[in-house]
């Protein structure tokens, strides 16, 4: 099949999501991209995207001709989508031209050569409108996307090119981790005390998804021909209010004041932390949105609403790690329950497994369990620690998390989290198939070097991840994030709830009436009772240190399960 279309910057944020949305349209697309593109059709066959309508092309825009002579494959091309851009600030003006101008140019010399072209659809800048460029006012790339708007503009009416330019703002969506992310990471760790920029800071944001649709409307409409897109979100807040949105999903606290551009240009950047190419973002300027509303009328397109665009990128960057690992499978995210802003992953209302996790890990610690298992699973941060805020008490958060089941799960606890769970078995018995309790803290003896006081604090938080691990005996990467505000003192908080409730949770063992199976590894021995199963060669953490054999002792416990009640049983 010979493409129609063609995407330069093809494994980019906003490419990717282009060639995704044109094969959905059924359009025969090539991608054009420097590499191999195994990254974007692995990304794509993630999304359920069809890839038998895709060629990937090899091609350098920084290059006349784009390194794509004699491709004649490429001659039934119509309609030419520019994404390709080096978006990142502290770049040489060297850097940011040969992509943002001088390839631009070079694409609009190569679309120019198509006999049956409808169509250059061209991404600039939104802040393009100020005038000319200034390299030393504006830094790198803003000057380089105004340059570039600039010299398309001219080469199209120079040459008679058919092009429609599309300005977009913040586009977000998961798989964003630059611009605007940076300011939420630092909300999240707890090191934004104040906003840069006044009460009247507009930075607007467009889903990414809403975006790539209208892009690849654009050529199918004869009016865009010779227009330009103002594409974003007018119901955006302005930047405290977009703040105290983010703030309410993670369920932190917003920062409560701002300090004026002007004073942030003139401190240091080692004291504010704030890249000063960032600062020519924030102004209180508005934009004339109404002929792309007008087009995205025509073309059936429907902006989502602001809160959720930013929901689902926030929890998508949480669950990235901002880009530092690979999120969890399935459904994740923010949600409420019992008070507490909850790192919830996986099935929420018919799982087979409920998984919670001990100290000082998350939810993330079953997520090779997860996938030996037979049945949907549950999994969640608990209260305070991991990614979810603070609730009391715990056993109304565990009641609540677990409401919206419709099964009869298997309820699995690690350590500390086996407290919550033989609590739940103890009160609901009905909803309950089967408890396993994996290394349970209060049948062994107390945790020897792991600190219980409030002076061992900041010995956490100083404390590397890795370092930690290490100590623990578990993979790199395990351990949550101790460096947030609070993080170090609620797990040293928890593990003394731990030690206070031994003499408690041995008496709920012996009155719980559904069948509970004991597993520990064989490094990892009880002081009371005695385990049904023995993990050889397993520590205190065998989720993370073996997870296979972990499973099948999961799904054993699930087989041994009484049956659901029958409806004559029930009367």
């Amino acid at each position: 099949m010979t493409p129609d279309s063609i995407v330069f910057g093809a494994a980019g944020f906003i490419g990717r999501s282009l060639v995704a949305e044109l094969l959905r349209r059924n359009r025969v697309v090539a991608a054009a991209l420097r590499g191999s593109g195994d990254r974007l059709t692995s990304w794509l066959g993630e999304q359920r995207v069809d890839t038998t309508r895709l060629t990937i092309v090899a091609a350098d825009v920084t290059v006349p001709g784009l390194g794509l002579e004699g491709r004649d494959d490429l001659e039934g091309v119509r309609d030419v989508h520019n994404t390709a851009a080096r978006f990142a600030f502290g770049l040489s003006a060297a850097e940011a031209r040969s992509v943002n101008v001088t390839g631009a140019l070079n694409m609009a010399d190569w679309a120019a050569t198509r006999q049956g072209l409808r169509r250059l659809v061209h991404i600039s800048g939104y802040r393009v409108s100020g005038g000319p460029a200034d390299y030393r006012r504006d830094g790198a790339y803003e000057a380089s996307k105004r340059e570039g708007d600039a010299a398309v503009r001219a080469r199209a009416r120079e040459i008679g090119l058919p092009l429609t330019i599309v300005n977009p703002s913040t586009v977000i969506g998961t798989g964003q981790f630059i611009g605007l992310s940076s300011m939420v990471h630092d909300l999240w760790r707890g090191r934004l005390p104040v906003l840069p920029g006044g009460p009247d800071v507009f930075l607007p944001i467009v889903d990414v998804g809403y975006f790539t649709r209208f892009m690849a409307a654009v050529p199918e409409y004869d009016e865009t021909e010779g227009k330009a897109y103002w594409v974003l979100d007018d119901e955006t807040p302005n930047l405290p209010g977009l703040v105290r949105l983010v703030a309410a999903h993670l369920g932190v606290r917003a920062p409560r004041g701002s300090v004026p551009v002007g004073v942030v240009r003139r401190l240091p950047r080692a004291l504010t932390g704030t890249d000063p190419e960032t600062l020519s973002f924030l102004s209180g300027d508005r934009y004339e949105t109404a002929p792309a509303l007008a087009f995205a009328e025509r073309a059936g397109l429907r902006m989502p609403p602001v809160g959720q665009v930013l929901g689902n990128w926030v929890d998508g960057l949480v669950g990235a790690g901002f880009g530092a690992k690979v999120p969890p499978r399935g459904p994740y995210g923010f949600q409420d329950v019992a008070g507490s802003r909850t790192w919830v992953t996986g099935e929420r209302e018919n799982p087979g497994y409920v998984l919670l996790h001990g100290l000082p890990l998350d939810a993330d610690s079953w997520a090779a369990v997860s996938e030996s298992l037979d049945a949907p699973v549950l999994a969640a941060d608990l209260p305070g620690l991991g990614r979810s805020s603070p609730a009391r008490p715990l056993s109304d958060w565990t009641a609540a998390l677990l409401e919206p089941v419709r099964t009869r799960p298997v309820l699995v606890g690690h350590s500390f989290g086996c407290g919550p769970v033989l609590r739940h078995a103890l009160r609901n018995p009905g909803k309950v198939s089967a408890v396993v309790l994996v290394a349970p803290a209060f049948l062994q003896p107390p945790a020897g070097w792991f600190p219980r006081s409030a002076a061992a604090v900041p010995v956490l938080r100083r404390m590397p991840g890795t370092r930690l691990a290490e100590r623990l005996g578990v993979p790199a990467g395990a351990i949550g994030d101790l460096r947030r505000p609070g993080a170090a003192r609620r797990v040293v908080e928890a593990m003394r709830a731990a030690y206070a409730a031994r003499s408690e949770l041995r008496q709920v063992l012996g009155q719980v009436r559904v069948p509970v199976t004991i597993v520990t590894g064989s490094a990892d021995p009880l002081v009371a009772g005695r385990p049904d199963v023995v993990i050889r060669g397993a520590g205190h953490y065998p989720q993370l240190t073996h997870p296979q054999e972990l499973a099948r002792s999961l799904r054993e416990a699930a087989g041994r399960a009484r049956p659901e009640p029958s409806r004559s049983a029930l009367g």
